[in-house]
């Protein structure tokens, strides 16, 4: 055991609130000068020289190498030996982030998605019929390209299927808002299954959004595997994830958690105890 050293237990007891603080902010900063130096490079195509970077970026003259010098430790810019002139760095290149800082609207900002999804299809989350009393009343719609005709006859709009503000994905884009009001208009008069059944006939992709319940009496998820019952001698049967992964030749099967203790004979047995000695460590407390 280690003597305490009080005079540094009071020391750091006393330090400042704001000491932590401070380290957010710098790390928040950071991120920003990181974000404005891959811009700069980004919109200068070129390599450039610590000057002109550090001008582009807005950093301070005095701050201006060790930032560089943070940056580059860190894989998001790299210079030059011979030049000494920097350029996007390894982690920058391998993370995408010089097509990110290139983007105009993420510059300040992430644009809210609200109900949108993040995928290259357009999908949005849309009411359904109970949607006021259950919470659960909601279905997951996406308007792939290929569908569009079906999706405008089943809601009742066919005059956008050729109508030049919606016949192709990027005159739809700008548009997606009221477009998925107009699904939603059809989704809130049918209940989520009711609506998934439709949709289903028409190929067009959609999925319930399910309650812990629901997902506990989905015989489909059971005959999958995606959800297991397993056996426990203290807590009982109870359901739980199976394994999401599922190869021909490589089957794995669910089991429960070890008690705390179960298993100590096996393994001190497998050290070489005997179980004379196993039960000596029992008796003195040690296992």
């Amino acid at each position: 055991m280690r003597r305490r050293n009080d005079s540094a237990a009071s020391a750091s007891a006393q330090a400042p609130e704001s000491a932590a603080p401070g380290r957010t902010q710098r790390g928040i900063q950071s991120v920003e000068v990181g974000g404005r130096l891959l811009r700069a490079l980004a919109d200068a195509r070129a390599p450039l020289g610590a000057t002109d970077l550090a001008t582009s970026g807005d950093i301070p003259s005095s701050q201006a190498h060790a930032y560089l010098v943070s940056l580059t430790r860190l894989g998001l810019i790299k210079r030059d030996a011979l030049s000494g002139r920097y350029e996007p760095g390894p982690l920058a290149l391998r993370l995408g982030l010089l097509h990110l800082a290139q983007q105009p609207a993420l510059r300040e900002a992430v644009p809210r998605a609200g109900n949108a999804s993040g995928g290259g299809q357009p999908g949005w989350i849309l009411k359904c019929k109970g949607w006021e009393t259950d919470p659960n009343a909601y279905i997951y719609f996406i308007a792939q390209a290929p569908v569009w005709d079906r999706i405008c006859k089943l809601i009742g709009r066919e005059e956008w299927i050729d109508d030049p503000d919606y016949a192709t994905p990027n005159a739809r884009l700008p548009r997606l808002k009221e477009i998925f009001a107009e699904v939603e208009r059809w989704t809130m008069t049918k209940t989520k299954f009711e609506a998934m059944e439709i949709l289903n006939r028409y190929d067009i992709p959609c999925g319930p959004i399910l309650s812990m319940k629901e997902i506990a009496e989905d015989e489909s998820l059971r005959k999958t595997g995606t959800i297991v019952e397993v056996d426990h001698p203290v807590r009982g049967r109870y359901l739980t994830v199976g394994n999401p992964i599922k190869l021909s030749d490589s089957p794995t099967e669910v089991t429960r958690s070890p008690l705390l203790g179960e298993h100590t004979d096996e393994v001190m047995a497998e050290l070489g105890y005997s179980r004379e000695q196993i039960e000596a460590l029992r008796t003195v407390g040690a296992i």
